[in-house]
Formats: C-alpha cells, sequence, structure tokens
C-alpha cells in the first residue's frame, strides 16, 4: 500500500524547496470540491489561487481542450491558431481595449508590459507602484513589487522604480509628474491583503494622467475574469480605461496561460521580434479559456457572483458583529474577499482545513478568500456555519 508519508518525502528529494505544501496528497476533484487519497472531501475556497473559476472536472473545458487536442497540441508562433484569435477577439470586447499579446502566466505578462512601457517612455523615466503590491516573482515583476520580503536577497534589482503608499493620495500626487511613464496598480490587491484603491484615489490617478500622460497599467491577474462580479476589478471605477491590462490565472481554465492587453495608443510599439514566447497563446489552453469566457459572461454567471458576492460579504459582515474583538474588517468585491483578523490566521486556516475547508492566510493576518464562481449559496452558508463554530470553539 502506497502512503502519503513516502509522497511528501520523494517531494522532498526531487524538488527545490520553493513552497509551504499543504500537508494533502489530492487525488481529484470535482465541481468545487477537492478530495484526498484517504477519501477526506474538501470544500476549495482558494480554487488554485483563483485559476480554477469553473471548479473542477467542467465538461464544457473538458469538451474544448479534447476537441483541440484531436487537431493539434502546440504550435509555433509562426502560424496563426484559431483559439488564439477567437479568445483575443473576448478579450478585447470585454476589456474595451485594443489588441492582446499571449504569455504563459501573469508574471509572464508583467514582464511583457515592462518591456513596451520601456520602449515607449525610455530608461530614465520612472514607474510607480504601491506598498504591498504583488506583481510576480522574476526580475522585472520582482521590481516593482512592494513585499519587501520576497526582494530583500534578490538586489539589485531594476532601476526607477519608485513605491508609495497605496491609496494615500498625497504621496500620489507629490511622486507623480512628467518624469513618469507609468503606474502599475492592482484594483483590487490580492498577495497584499485583499486591500481594495478607494475612488478617490483612483480618481486621482485619472486626473494625474490626464495632466502627464503616463500608461496606466491594471494588473488584473488575479481580480479579472469576473471574479470580482465584473469582468475587470477597473470597472468597479467611473470613467477609468488602463492603458495595459495583465491578465491570467482564470483565463486558462486552469491551463498555463497569462494575456497583456493593450489599448489603440500603445498597440503599434511593439515590432515583429521586440518580444515573444514559445508557448504563449498555446492553442489547447486557448480553447480552455474561450471555454471559460463564454461560461463567464454569456452563460449569466458573473450575475451570480454579483449576486452571492453580495450575500456572502454580508454574512461575513455579520460575523464581524459577532466578533468585533477577533475581526478587523471585512472587505472586497464578488468572490474575491478578505477578512481581517487581529490576529495571525495561520491557525484558523488549519482549523479550516481539519473541518473540510481549503482557504488562504495572506499579509499574516489577512483571511483570503476566492470561491469558484460556481459556488453555490449552500456552499457559503457551510463556510459561514463552519467559520461561525471555529470562532465559537477558539475564542469563547
Amino acid at each position: 500500500m502506497y502512503h502519503q508519508s513516502n509522497f511528501f518525502k520523494q517531494e522532498e528529494s526531487y524538488l527545490l524547496q520553493t513552497y509551504k505544501r499543504i500537508p494533502i496528497q489530492i487525488s481529484h476533484g470535482e465541481g468545487v470540491y477537492l478530495y484526498s487519497v484517504d477519501g477526506k472531501k474538501y470544500l476549495d475556497f482558494f480554487a488554485g489561487l483563483a485559476v480554477n473559476a469553473l471548479g473542477y472536472g467542467n465538461k464544457k473545458i473538458i469538451k474544448a481542450i479534447e476537441e483541440q487536442i484531436k487537431k493539434f497540441i502546440h504550435l509555433s508562433n509562426y502560424y496563426i491558431n484559431s483559439p488564439q484569435i477567437k479568445l483575443a477577439e473576448k478579450l478585447v470586447k470585454y476589456s474595451g481595449l485594443s489588441k492582446v499579446f499571449f504569455a504563459n502566466s501573469g508574471t509572464e505578462a508583467v514582464e511583457a508590459s515592462l518591456k513596451l512601457i520601456r520602449k515607449s517612455f525610455g530608461p530614465e523615466k520612472r514607474i510607480i507602484t504601491f506598498s504591498n503590491a504583488f506583481h510576480g516573482r522574476t526580475y522585472g515583476s520582482l521590481s516593482l513589487s512592494g513585499k519587501e520580503k520576497y526582494k530583500k536577497t534578490f538586489a539589485p534589482l531594476l532601476p526607477n522604480i519608485v513605491q508609495i503608499e497605496f491609496n494615500d493620495v498625497d504621496q500620489l500626487e507629490n511622486n507623480v509628474d512628467y518624469k513618469t511613464a507609468a503606474i502599475y496598480i492592482e484594483l483590487i490587491q490580492g498577495e497584499g491583503g485583499i486591500k481594495v484603491a478607494t475612488n478617490q484615489f483612483v480618481e486621482k490617478i485619472k486626473n494625474l494622467r490626464d495632466k502627464f500622460d503616463f500608461a496606466l497599467v491594471a494588473d488584473e491577474v488575479q481580480s479579472g475574469i469576473g471574479r470580482t462580479g465584473k469582468a475587470f476589478a477597473y470597472n468597479h471605477y467611473n470613467n477609468i480605461k488602463p492603458d495595459l491590462v495583465l491578465v491570467a490565472k482564470a483565463v486558462g481554465g486552469g491551463l498555463p496561460l497569462g494575456a497583456l492587453i493593450t489599448s489603440k495608443k500603445y498597440e503599434n510599439i511593439f515590432q515583429t521580434g521586440d518580444h515573444g514566447t514559445t508557448f504563449g497563446g498555446n492553442p489547447v489552453a486557448c480553447a480552455a479559456g474561450l471555454a471559460v469566457m463564454n461560461e463567464v459572461f454569456n452563460n449569466g454567471l458573473v450575475n451570480e457572483v454579483v449576486r452571492l458576492g453580495n450575500y456572502f460579504k454580508s454574512e461575513l459582515t455579520s460575523l464581524q458583529k459577532k466578533y468585533p474583538d477577533k475581526i478587523a474588517d471585512v472587505r472586497g468585491s464578488g468572490f474575491m474577499l478578505g477578512v481581517e483578523l487581529f490576529n495571525s490566521c495561520t491557525e484558523l486556516v488549519d482549523k479550516f482545513r481539519e473541518k473540510g475547508i481549503l482557504v488562504n492566510c495572506t499579509s499574516v493576518n489577512v483571511l483570503r478568500i476566492l470561491p469558484p464562481l460556481i459556488a453555490t449559496k449552500e456552499n457559503i452558508d457551510h463556510f459561514i456555519n463552519t467559520f461561525n463554530a471555529i470562532l465559537m470553539e477558539t475564542y469563547e
């Protein structure tokens, strides 16, 4: 008989130890649930870190993948493939922008955008980013990110990147001028603790862009494709349209895929050979992504995210009122929610797992909740009841 202990020993023997693994060996997934090899069932309210928008084993994604695999799995980007074109058309439609470059991940999309910004503005102009931002772990994306713990052992990073406090209007105004090339922003910071950009902050960015003509880059890797109840998080703000939008995670339906979407103003900056990738825009991943886009936007799923997201947030707020000395804040939108605790949430995540629910702790004390977009009211009620039981057991 094969034991899980052997499984984890093999992982330690053969893989670089770059992840803090959850001590479960998964056998399969179905809908909103994951199942371990020892028969335990887990409600997954982390969704593969916002990747599995349609949950596990979605028949439409599987069908799209199977049909494309029978045609071809891979083509060089010297050739045009139909799934790329169809998915790009969807991304342009729902972003309101102009053209798409496909990559393999969110980080790769960030790197592509950095090259485009530098080609547009030159090396001397500054890029503005924000505290607690997370844009990836490669050198360019890491240079943009705000968490020192990820950066401190990898200096020197890219120059001419200035970091200011998220949602601080005064700092924004004092640091942006004609020497600014771009502002990179997550309208809802994921890794940063589900912190939401204020209307005042976004309005100030808009006004400064009108004055100084820099590029506004929206990192929608975690928040995009309907997760917040709209196509993209920037759609929650009045009259703000980014110059560049970065997407990944949910857009590939579980397969590696990312994209840089450009406005018309920046669509001709890259010329042939300026950037490229062997696997970016893989036809199988794009076929899966097209199935996701159709389900989220054509079949009314995004409307359910709005309805159930409001309900979920309301129920979490009720728990905050019940435990005001334990829960500091509830924030987020749609199915991208955060519960800030007064203490570390690591133990809380362990207790959830013991009770058959998977959720994440970020920024030390923020419970990050990212359900599949197919989660039901019954799933949410189960989460809330379990959360209440844990708080009662732990704190009363």
